[in-house]
């Protein structure tokens, strides 16, 4: 008996170490050789199609209703040497393989070795920092309008994904590896933020992005000036933030309270925020006056600055009155809330 268990358990686990098409013509020997046989042994409603197959289902899971079971002694003798055994064994097998694939998949997307190439319009973002990171995530969830897209997380360093509730994981050899990009579908993203663990990593990780996606919003950070003019003069497009942390220390000590000022501007969960918001192609020219007092009085919004285009050309902050803000303009503005462009009445603001 003890053999016959031992020679049971080693088959099991031959079953479940089997490709998905092996077990399944497995499964499908032993349904039809199940059928064939009990067709010679029985008559009546277990040899119909639909019965045989109630039949065979029940006795395999072992639930065994009993309103269908073999009569004769060669059906009850086959049913007990073959289908209950092979069946059980099979079923067992299929049921294990299933939760070990699933289990396999949530291991890799956990440890970063998925594929999401097939992703559009998501938030591409280059690097782990720990906390700083962390609390890039958490703003882009926080900001109204973008808290449905995927935000895609790549790093170099040997973890699991550090927010797997919020973001999917990639990680690889460098932020710059080709393989990287593809399986992080960075062509199809529209926003890519780059944080590499240092200037060097942040440059050739924005500059591989940008030579995957031509049209992506690149925003990268940098410590020193000099990487970050290497990155736009390779990528006009890119926008590069660099370190300002000596000159809020200074306006802090010159103004009391400005540091707080600048916080609650660039966090959602400030209240007040710093948006922009792109002058629909179908609207008038205006002034940047007209547009400063229609914001104020309908929205409650305060315009700050106005730009060229989304890149940022041409940026006037606190531009004078008769200032005009054609068709394309970008408008940079304080409020509570983003604007849809949608709901400005932008004749009436003229």
């Amino acid at each position: 008996m003890t053999r016959f268990s031992h020679f049971l358990k080693t088959l099991y686990s031959h079953c479940t170490r089997l490709a998905w098409d092996v077990l399944l013509i497995l499964v499908a020997i032993h349904v039809l050789v199940s059928y064939a046989v009990m067709r010679v042994f029985e008559t009546g409603e277990i040899t119909e199609g639909v019965a045989f197959w109630y039949y065979y289902m029940t006795t395999i899971t072992t639930i065994g209703y009993g309103d269908i079971a073999p009569k004769t002694p060669g059906g009850r003798l086959f049913t007990t040497l073959w289908i209950m055994p092979g069946g059980i064994m099979l079923f067992t097998a299929s049921i294990a393989k299933f939760i070990q694939f699933i289990a396999d998949r949530w291991r890799k997307r956990m440890r970063g070795e998925a594929d999401y190439s097939y992703l559009e319009n998501h938030i591409l973002i280059l690097g782990w920092q720990g906390l700083r990171t962390r609390r890039m995530v958490e703003e882009i969830i926080a900001d109204v309008g973008v808290m449905r897209r995927e935000i895609v997380l790549c790093t170099t360093k040997d973890i699991e994904n550090p927010m797997p509730d919020h973001v999917k994981f990639i990680r690889d050899k460098a932020l710059s590896d080709a393989s990287l990009h593809h399986r992080a579908g960075s062509a199809g993203s529209n926003v890519i933020m780059v944080l590499g663990h240092d200037d060097n990593d942040t440059l050739a990780a924005a500059l591989a992005a940008a030579s995957v996606n031509d049209h992506a919003h690149v925003v990268a950070y940098f410590e020193q000036q000099s990487f970050a003019n290497l990155l736009t003069a390779h990528c006009p497009r890119a926008e590069t933030m660099v370190s300002l942390s000596t000159e809020m220390m200074v306006r802090a000590a010159l103004d009391p309270g400005s540091s707080r000022v600048h916080r609650d501007l660039l966090s959602v969960a400030g209240g007040e925020n710093n948006f922009s918001l792109r002058v629909p192609d179908g609207a008038p020219v205006l002034r940047y006056g007209q547009l400063l007092q229609a914001l104020k009085q309908h929205h409650n919004a305060t315009l700050i600055a106005v730009a060229h285009d989304t890149e940022g050309r041409g940026l006037r902050p606190n531009a004078a009155g008769d200032t005009e803000v054609k068709p394309g303009a970008v408008l940079y503005y304080i409020a509570a809330r983003r604007l849809d462009p949608a709901q400005v009445d932008w004749r009436a603001a003229g």
